[in-house]
């Protein structure tokens, strides 16, 4: 039998790309509350990504949207991390408020985005461990958030996924 590596970069970049999913899982969450939601996109399933992250350039002046549309456009799998908003209760005063209670709406509790950076961080790790080409960006968990891809989680950021010989998300095109 002859397993050859090109043929199999679509099933190695699921495997990988379930593997930093776990990982993301079973990181250590605030008080124990899993409110992390995560999922992977690949192939077509990424073309409404890049087209949001070009409206949102579009229409917010955000250049680096562009420049980071054209990196989703070559990974070969996507990761969104987010949060489903859910106060703590431990009144830490990190948001801003002296107590949860008093949060203004739309403030997001502190510890859920603590969460997503600890999670985030689990799946880079096992990424590299995998020697995984990654990239985490704002740009495309902003456009995902939008267009519901975690549901209503918030503060969603993306890892851009590559097997390739050489990592697209290295040189970046400078945005124009």
């Amino acid at each position: 039998m002859i397993c050859n590596e090109r043929e199999n970069r679509e099933r190695a970049i699921l495997q990988a790309a379930t593997e930093m999913m776990t990982a993301a899982r079973t990181a250590p969450k605030g008080k124990g509350a899993d409110v992390v939601e995560i999922a992977t996109l690949t192939g077509t399933d990424l073309v409404p990504v890049a087209a949001k992250m070009r409206q949102i350039a579009e229409e917010k002046g955000f250049k680096f949207f562009l420049r980071d549309a054209i990196c989703v456009e070559k990974a070969d799998a996507v990761i969104f991390v987010g949060t489903r908003e859910q106060a703590q209760g431990l009144n830490c005063e990190y948001c801003g408020a002296q107590r949860c209670d008093l949060r203004s709406a739309g403030t997001p509790c502190a510890i859920n985005s603590i969460d997503v950076g600890i999670a985030l961080g689990s799946a880079c790790s096992k990424a590299a461990d995998l020697r995984i080409d990654t990239r985490v960006v704002y740009s495309a968990g902003t456009a995902a958030q939008e267009l519901g891809v975690l549901g209503d989680a918030k503060q969603v950021i993306a890892i851009l996924m590559s097997i390739g010989s050489k990592n697209p998300f290295f040189d970046r095109p400078k945005p124009q």
